[in-house]
């Protein structure tokens, strides 16, 4: 109601709303309901642009439905995206637009009709999985807030909701964000802010794995860090890119009087053939941009769209309850048939709670 009313207020019009229930987006519905409706409105004439409406869904729901989403924005109909509460680093991939609120997305979808629903190229996309390997906790856990709810499942040795843990952090699962700094790989080494040597072979393990699409690793400099990480790295990051398929990406985290030179620290990297960015925001962009939004497959679901009849043909009702909604819908010009129903004991709560006492003691 709130996304109608404020595309109503824009001067725009909406073709349908369609009401999916609270529960349809967690783990145990899966989206059912909101598949079945992004493939109906897909396939409406009237409806120009299509959003999407939800409190935080289960994690691997929001990505088989943004897989379904993106699906139907390559055929020419962009999706605005407003799961509230997912802060997502990007605020378009290609045919997907997210939204951090109601009005927001009320907005974006009339400026996306009012240029005739444009959608944005997306560009070739790398088939496989993102390995994260951070030298630390705190961008480790800053990079996995922002993917996890758009690569689910995705995996981890670091605790967050909606990621899955990793029954040996030695061995990568589909999508993974290491905390190399962490205790199952610090004791009896050196911090790998320290010592790359952990990271380097790491990086020349994933780089060994078919499943292996994009590398993201953090190169940190400043006092106490290695001399040179990018140097010591970058035999390992030239031999993963000249494989073929796989791309490198590295956060440089550091300022122009560090000892190490941010400068020739970059050159070193980018000569290596890793495309470097400056912080967790441009990093997530860059996964985003190129695994795309949704890892679950669109052609998972079996729902097919409700014919579009159903929704332009004469509305007939049962009514069971409150008759201002018979009324409503007769006012309206709809057939209604309604039945009277009231709660047991007239939703008095007292009342109901003196019943199941006396049941109680009659089971007794």
């Amino acid at each position: 109601q709130a996304v109608a009313s404020r595309v109503h207020e824009l001067g725009a019009g909406v073709s349908h709303a369609i009401g999916t229930g609270g529960r349809d987006l967690s783990e145990d519905v899966g989206g059912a309901t909101t598949l079945q409706g992004l493939a109906t409105l897909a396939a409406d004439p009237a409806t120009e642009v299509i959003v999407l409406v939800s409190k935080p869904p289960a994690p691997r729901v929001a990505a088989r439905v943004l897989a379904h989403a993106r699906a139907v924005g390559e055929n020419g109909k962009p999706v605005v995206v407003c799961f509230l509460g997912l802060v997502t680093p990007v605020e378009r991939v290609g045919s997907l637009v997210f939204a951090g609120s109601l009005a927001a997305a009320a907005e974006r979808a009339v400026e996306l009709a009012a240029d005739a629903g444009a959608v944005a190229s997306e560009g070739e996309k790398a088939t496989g999985f993102l390995r994260g390997l951070f030298s630390g906790g705190t961008l480790a856990l800053e990079t996995l807030q922002g993917l996890a709810p758009l690569l689910a499942p995705i995996h981890s040795n670091l605790a967050l909701p909606g990621v899955e843990p990793l029954p040996d952090p030695a061995v990568s699962r589909g999508h993974t964000i290491l905390d190399l700094g962490g205790d199952e790989f610090t004791v009896g080494r050196l911090h790998p802010m320290i010592d790359p040597d952990l990271r380097r072979r790491r990086l020349e393990q994933e780089a060994a794995d078919p499943e292996t699409a994009i590398v993201l690793l953090d190169v940190v400099l400043g006092e106490g860090a290695h001399p040179d990480p990018a140097g010591a790295l970058a035999p390992a990051i030239r031999a993963a890119v000249d494989r073929g398929g796989l791309e490198v990406v590295a956060l440089v985290v550091g300022t122009d009087l560090d000892p190490q030179g941010l400068e020739d620290q970059i050159a070193a990297l980018r000569d290596a053939g890793a495309v470097v960015v400056r912080d967790v925001r441009d990093a997530s962009a860059r996964v985003i941009e190129r695994l795309a939004v949704g890892t679950g497959k669109a052609d998972d679901a079996k729902l097919s769209a409700v014919p579009l009849d159903a929704f332009s043909a004469p509305l007939s009702a049962i009514n069971i309850g409150l008759e201002t909604f018979h009324t409503s819908l007769v006012d309206q010009g709809a057939k209604s048939v309604h039945v009277e129903w009231r709660p047991p004991a007239g939703g008095n709560e007292k009342l109901l709670a003196r019943r199941d006492r006396l049941r109680g003691s009659d089971d007794g």
